[in-house]
């Protein structure tokens, strides 16, 4: 199989060298033999190279821009990264091309955002930054962990590591996915049409669940109305899961605690925004998931797990349904 990847240099994530691919085809045995590869990051040398590809490495902004192309022996593109929202409305993608992406690579990282985040957000961080900025004095005590409640949005990969992490905090674990199949690291999983049942007893609200039409704004002011005074929220899925001014109000009016955010929208966050000013909101640049020592060895991994599967003619794990969003 002749496979390309092509690294986008305005793109803010890992690319991949030559000697991480070389590690990779020796950590994936025999499924690696008889693969060749080549790396491009312009766009004339990445049209030269699809003419012969079977398969590319890339992201959905540059698939997005790519085609229609030659690419007359494509069988297989691979995302590298998780989400697959931005080739929602790329309806002129061939039909014979599997996507796949790369879930599984963000859950440890991920998983450790949101725990530092839940303990930052637990022990007063983003009321403390503050303060220090302002030179106040204002001692105040922060509570264990041990038997709070927090709400997971999403039980994917990530939502999955992120549950049993906190669980060994012993915190009370709600997971929220499409149906109420119970989770091993969760004492209780709803369905999402009943989100609105769990939100009342909400101490942190995790939202780490794919930008689909189902979930665009699912954090509305309604919902928002519905969680405690003093409840905090974390987002590391995309920034449209939440209707935003309706979030940064509530932080504004002292009905949130506190919020730490890794995805916005629009994104990058432009100066004089009022997210820049909104109290106890902590921001990072969308970074939560990223790894840059781990990030393209481990999804070079999961594409030769795939590739496996489909020599074994079993079904590509990692292959989306762009209809559903994931």
């Amino acid at each position: 199989m002749r496979v390309h990847i092509h690294s986008d240099p305005l793109d803010g994530n890992p690319r991949a060298t030559l000697q991480q691919w070389h590690d990779a085809v020796a950590r994936a045995g025999d499924i690696a033999a008889g693969v060749t590869v080549s790396l491009s990051e312009t766009p004339g040398d990445l049209s030269a190279a699809l003419r012969e590809a079977e398969a590319l490495i890339t992201t959905g902004r540059v698939v997005r821009s790519l085609f229609p192309a030659d690419a007359p022996h494509l069988q297989l593109i691979f995302l590298t990264h998780a989400g697959v929202d931005v080739l929602a409305q790329a309806s002129h993608l061939p039909p014979y091309v599997r996507i796949l992406n790369n879930s599984g690579v963000h859950a440890e990282k991920g998983s450790e955002y949101v725990a530092m985040a839940v303990l930052m957000l637990a022990n007063h961080m983003p009321t403390f930054i503050r303060q220090q900025s302002q030179e106040i004095w204002d001692r105040r005590m922060g509570s264990s962990l041990s038997g709070r409640r927090i709400t997971i949005l999403g039980l994917g990969a990530i939502g999955t590591a992120i549950a049993e992490k906190l669980k060994f905090f012993g915190m009370h674990v709600t997971g929220v996915r499409t149906r109420s199949v119970p989770h091993p690291f969760c004492d209780v999983v709803v369905a999402t049409s009943d989100i609105d049942s769990v939100l009342p007893d909400t101490e942190f609200l995790v939202l780490a669940c794919p930008l689909t039409p189902a979930t665009i704004n699912i954090l509305d002011e309604r919902r928002l109305a519905l969680l405690p005074e003093g409840a905090a929220v974390i987002n590391i899925g995309r920034g449209e899961l939440v209707q935003q001014e309706a979030l940064l109000n509530a932080l504004n009016a002292g009905q949130l605690a506190g919020a730490v955010l890794d995805v916005f929208t629009p994104e990058p966050v432009p100066p004089g925004h009022r997210l820049w000013r909104t109290p106890n909101l902590i921001m990072t640049p969308h970074m939560s998931a990223g790894d840059p020592v781990t990030y393209i060895p481990r999804s070079l991994d999961i594409f030769f797990q795939n590739l496996r599967c489909l020599r074994d003619g079993k079904d590509l794990p990692n292959q989306v349904d762009l209809s559903r969003g994931y």
